[in-house]
């Protein structure tokens, strides 16, 4: 079975916070088991250093962050915005008037100033507020894309370390395969000089040893290539990897695994916040449409140099603006975000219809994938039968030495196959988690520190001055987070 499926169609978005997931409860820890020394790399393992490493996973915390300061700067302009200017002035020139008689006179004159501004936003028909929700809203949705983010790493690394594991294996049989066509080659040479075969029995098991070296040199090819996968997948080179046990268990039935993916997917989750963004939007744009006032102050001093001559003063005004014809575009801007808000909710429509579909569709595929493992294993009892029975009767002279090969090559194919189904179950098992939303560090208990995306929001969300305690504490924060 090929991986195409769950690349295309399973490739995961994901959730977080389980409700009343008693499809859940097996799945800790199932799966990360490890057969053999206890020095063997286990999934596990793979899980915790692919999240620790992902490249991925830290760019998408810094748009989120980015997102997070989006709140700060809507919650700024609820505040009053203090300024400041000076300036200074010199001024020279020649005249001559009547006044000098005649004569052409010089002046020079300087001035300096400066002055403090403050304005304060009073009212807006709540547009300045509605828009920090909107910005809630989209830190929210984002914090889903990178739970998305997440699963997909996750799962990537699942599939890697499958691979590694498949073209291990593989390998092995191949080399295998090898060493025992060239034994039966070994003995068909043996069989010819006593007379027992022809040139053609040898001719036979050269010919399949030349494929059975290809394929050998193939396996090595694509081990190579599932270590560089599992080195872009992790973050580092795969060592020896322990054989997985049981695949972890999800959802028992199709309804079951719809019904946890609409609850918990972030697709579904993220569009809701979108839809609730598109709503505010509405009436944002629909607010544009009220008067603005606004409070301003100004306090200056002017010094000309000149004696004790200076003026100092200010002004207080309060003002209000407000459209009265903008040639249509208030009414457009209107319409606009309407269809935003229907285009927001469509999306959240298709959100569920795409979820639903690769739920059930990854439910079906770890039901394939089972029964193939199932077949695969009755596969390679039954060609082993008809391999040492072959061989037997082989030895009789009843068998010819290409039904030998034939035989060996079935069990061969049948191993193969068998390795093939054991990780697609495997990849299936977590591609459905990935569906379902649950593909998370926190839902697999991974010994990892985890990334708490409320933490620079809690910092950031009351929007602090750079001077502040606050402040000053999250540049700690940020210089922490550049080193990391």
């Amino acid at each position: 079975m090929k991986r195409a499926w769950f690349k295309s169609k399973l490739a995961p978005k994901f959730a977080n916070g389980l409700r009343t997931l008693t499809v859940t409860t097996a799945l800790v820890g199932a799966g990360f088991g490890a057969a053999g020394s206890a020095s063997a790399e286990t999934l596990a393992d793979a899980l915790a250093d692919a999240y620790k490493n992902s490249g991925l996973l830290e760019q998408n915390r810094a748009v989120l962050r980015a997102a997070d300061e989006d709140v700060a700067q809507a919650v700024s302009a609820l505040r009053p915005v203090l300024g400041w200017a000076a300036s200074a002035t010199r001024e020279f020139g020649e005249a001559r008037s009547s006044q000098t008689l005649g004569q052409v006179v010089g002046s020079v004159t300087q001035s300096a100033t400066v002055g403090l501004s403050l304005t304060q936003l009073v009212w807006d028909g709540g547009s300045t507020k509605m828009r920090v929700d909107v910005a809630k809203e989209t830190v929210l949705a984002t914090r889903q894309t990178l739970i998305a983010i997440e699963q997909n790493v996750l799962l990537q690394a699942v599939d890697a370390y499958t691979q590694v594991r498949t073209s291990s294996e593989a390998l092995a049989l191949r080399q295998n395969n090898v060493r025992v066509i060239t034994e039966e080659l070994r003995a068909a040479k043996v069989r010819f000089e006593e007379g027992d075969v022809t040139r053609t029995d040898v001719a036979q098991a050269e010919a399949r040893l030349a494929q059975a070296r290809a394929a050998l040199a193939q396996a090595n090819g694509d081990l190579a290539s599932a270590r560089e996968y599992f080195i872009a997948a992790v973050g580092r080179k795969p060592g020896r990897l322990a054989t997985p046990t049981r695949a972890p268990v999800s959802a028992k039935s199709v309804a079951e695994a719809k019904a946890v993916a609409q609850r918990n997917h972030p697709d579904i989750l993220a569009s809701k916040h979108q839809v609730a963004a598109a709503d505010i939007g509405v009436e944002i744009a629909r607010a544009s449409t009220k008067p603005t006032v606004t409070l301003r102050g100004n306090y200056g001093y002017t010094d000309t140099f000149d004696s004790n001559n200076f003026r100092r003063g200010g002004s207080i005004t309060l003002g209000a603006e407000g459209p009265i014809y903008a040639g249509g575009r208030v009414a457009s801007v209107v319409r606009q975000s309407i269809q935003r808000r229907d285009a927001a909710r469509s999306g959240l429509h298709l959100a569920n219809l795409s979820v639903a579909q690769n739920a059930g569709t990854g439910f079906a595929n770890l039901q394939v994938a089972r029964a193939a493992r199932e077949a695969g294993e009755r596969g390679v009892r039954f060609a082993q039968i008809a391999f040492d029975g072959v061989r037997a009767e082989a030895s009789e002279g009843a068998r010819t030495t290409l039904e030998v090969l034939n035989a060996e090559q079935e069990v061969l194919n049948a191993k193969v196959n068998l390795i093939n189904a054991v990780s697609n179950e495997y990849l299936a098992s977590y591609a459905l988690l990935a569906n379902m939303g649950l593909l998370t560090a926190d839902t697999l208990r991974l010994n990892v520190p985890r990334y708490d995306p409320a933490a620079y929001y809690k910092q950031v969300g009351k929007a602090p001055a750079a001077v502040s305690a606050q402040g000053r504490q999250l540049d700690k924060m940020l210089r922490r987070i550049g080193k990391e």
